[in-house]
């Protein structure tokens, strides 16, 4: 492990983030500062460095009481980051009490974090109540808050706290988003920062404690290509006597992403059909009681994956003894069923700190149809390379959708929705080297199979945070050759989470840009000359953070991720640092020289190390080991950890050698 003392000592140690700069963010002027490639000096915002902390766990507070807290600590860290909050305790990691710790400032505790409403209520000037029956409201609310130096609150917490209401929205607007947002883009545009534009849901399901499920049914097998597809009778009569029977559809295996899939539906009350939906449709939403966790796949199913789930209630007439719900499903499901109603909504809190202490304009807009239009409306209004910060709405659809329509108008992403404590972890100073990692140099390529494993995800900050985080501290870390991606943006997002991850780095242990440089994109969607912006952008962050290998994206077409082009290679050939890139992809297997960088296909398979080894051993089963076969391989960073890495590496004996990324691009180059 690389001791402070010789990261210290070695060449390219810099100081970034917390300038000194009294703003709470860059001014234009200083936004417009350029470096030598003409990209903009400074992406994202500017803030003081923190010198002490008033901190409270928050992790049991309501959503409302959160969302009350997180706007009260953006307008106070703007000027000077003095508040920062506990979100996750009783987790197996929490991430916040380690930055916290790792911060080695002085803070003072506040049993009771709502004890700092009243110690900073001076420092605002009320509250932005907003419209419960409204849930876009809140986002509105956020936004004014920002501007007007307020906290978002319903009336009975402005009540209850004191707090002079600036502005009402109750009442204000109906529940047309379209038309909410259309309020919010004409009336506040001209006062929100063009830094940034941000994108966060308005509420959150939260699970209710200490409720009973019924398991009804269980796929015991791992069965991955819907083999299994046909129609089943779940008789939930055993949860009858409440008001509702709740049904809930989960992955029975966690590990592999081939959750339960639905297409139809069907209930009987005691022999008479009640109610028949199809997925997405209209007659589903009464009966969809839960399916933020959830997506709409190519069948026009309802799928969840790993640790998702999606929920239907359905109420019977009274009387009914006996209920049957019948379902089209397949894959790997386990459905259970409970007469208590398992989740609640509540305001969504998370990220709103950094959003208020921005003045920047939130919105909630998924990426199709007439919301997606306003979408597309609002990033033509901000500037190249304004970053959108937060997430989309619909999960993995509104992932591919909204990401192309952010590229199209020149905005790179940064997944930010759960990025804790943004306003203080961006004000701190940090030594980041700017000098790249060592390679491990190969002589002369055998003919092997050359390997580099790769965990995914580094774009997402909020997985940099958390996540990575968690990963990042299994003994086992050290012991396997392997490559993480991160975001260099952290560099000015949240220079103390980089720089830990740099400077605890093992010498087995590759940092590499995520997908798909400063700020997740497809690059194929972008028009050449914002493009090339994108890419300047990239190449002076990647210099910065010595990452000199690239995970990227390409684009979709036909529902499949395609080859980068041979001009979009050259880009990053000519505006980056990069040795090779890894990306996306979805042909036949892929290793190619593209603008003069040598290009892979990233390759993947369920399971864990067994079944990895077996489905590599089947992938490798028709070379014929007369020349080096190079694989490059994504690994779920969701699902697999240091100790899974462990496992899997003495599992690759030979033909297989294991090897850092930068090794892998070297040898590749020079073979092809």
């Amino acid at each position: 492990m690389v001791s402070r003392r010789a990261f210290l000592a070695g060449s390219g140690a810099v100081t970034v983030g917390g300038l000194g700069l009294v703003p709470g963010f860059a001014s234009s002027a200083q936004a417009a500062v350029s470096s030598t490639s003409g990209s903009p000096a400074r992406l994202l915002p500017v803030f003081n460095r923190p010198k002490h902390l008033d901190y409270g766990d928050v992790s049991k507070l309501s959503g409302g009481d959160q969302t009350l807290l997180t706007t009260l600590q953006g307008i106070v860290n703007r000027t000077e980051p003095e508040l920062y909050f506990i979100y996750d305790t009783g987790t197996q990691s929490v991430p916040d009490a380690k930055w916290l710790t790792d911060l080695r400032l002085p803070a003072t505790l506040y049993k009771n974090p709502l004890d700092l409403v009243a110690k900073y209520r001076h420092r605002v000037r009320g509250a932005i109540v907003y419209d419960p029956a409204v849930p876009d409201s809140l986002n509105v609310a956020t936004t004014l808050a920002g501007l007007e130096n307020a906290v978002v609150a319903d009336a009975d917490q402005a009540k209850a706290y004191g707090l002079r209401i600036v502005k009402d929205l109750r009442g204000m607007f109906d529940d047309d988003r379209v038309k909410t947002y259309r309020w919010q883009l004409d009336n506040l545009f001209p006062r929100v920062t063009k830094q940034l534009l941000a994108g966060l849901p308005p509420t959150r399901v939260v699970n209710v404690e200490d409720v009973q499920w019924l398991e009804i049914a269980r796929e015991t097998r791992q069965i991955r290509d819907s083999s299994n597809r046909g129609n089943f009778d779940l008789d939930v009569s055993a949860k009858l006597g409440k008001e509702k029977v709740f049904v809930r559809f989960q992955d029975s295996f966690t590990d592999d992403g081939w959750g339960p899939s639905v297409s139809e539906v069907w209930v009987k009350a005691n022999g008479t059909e009640i109610a028949h939906f199809k997925p997405n449709t209209p007659e589903e939403a009464q009966y969809l009681f839960d399916g933020a966790n959830s997506s709409i796949g190519g069948d026009a199913n309802r799928f969840s994956d790993g640790g998702g789930y999606f929920i239907y209630g359905f109420e019977p007439p009274a009387g009914t003894t006996s209920l049957v719900v019948t379902v089209t499903m397949w894959n790997q499901y386990l459905v259970t069923a409970t007469d208590t109603a398992p989740t609640r909504v509540e305001p969504f809190p998370y990220f709103r700190d950094y959003v208020v202490a921005t003045k920047a304009l939130v919105s909630w807009l998924p990426p199709g149809g007439d919301t997606g239009d306003l979408l597309i409306e609002h990033f033509a209004k901000w500037p190249t390379l304004a970053p959108y910060m937060g997430w989309f709405a619909n999960d993995v659809s509104g992932e591919w959708d909204g990401v192309d329509l952010a590229s199209k108008g020149g905005s790179p992403v940064i997944a930010a929705d759960f990025y804790m404590n943004g306003t203080v972890h961006a004000g701190t100073a940090a030594p980041i080297s700017s000098k790249p990692r060592p390679i491990r140099r190969i002589a002369k390529p055998k003919n092997k199979v050359y390997l580099t494993l790769t965990f995914g995800e580094g774009d997402n900050i909020q997985y940099c945070q958390r996540r990575l985080r968690d990963i990042w501290d299994d003994p086992k870390r050290g012991e396997v050759p392997t490559n993480w991606t991160i975001s260099p943006l952290l560099a000015e997002a949240g220079p103390n989470i980089y720089s830990h991850y740099q400077r605890t780095a093992t010498a087995n242990d590759f940092l590499v840009c995520g997908p798909s440089g400063g700020g997740y994109t497809y690059p194929a969607s972008w028009t050449p000359a914002e493009l090339t912006k994108y890419l300047k952008m990239t190449g002076d962050f990647m210099r910065r953070t010595a990452l000199d290998v690239v995970y990227a994206y390409s684009g979709r077409q036909d529902d499949k991720w395609i080859l980068l082009s041979e001009e979009i290679a050259k880009g990053y050939a000519d505006y980056t640092p990069t040795k090779g890139i890894m990306q996306t992809w979805d042909g036949d297997p892929l290793t190619v020289r593209q603008g003069g960088v040598p290009v892979t296909g990233g390759w993947g398979a369920p399971g864990k190390a067994v079944e990895f080894k077996a489905a590599l051993d089947q992938r490798i089963a028709s070379w014929d080991g007369a020349s080096p076969l190079f694989i490059s391989g994504l690994i779920g960073a969701w699902n697999w950890a240091p100790a899974d890495m462990a496992e899997l590496a003495p599992l690759l004996t030979d033909p297989y050698e294991l090897v850092l990324g930068n090794t892998f691009y070297d040898l590749l180059n020079r073979v092809l």
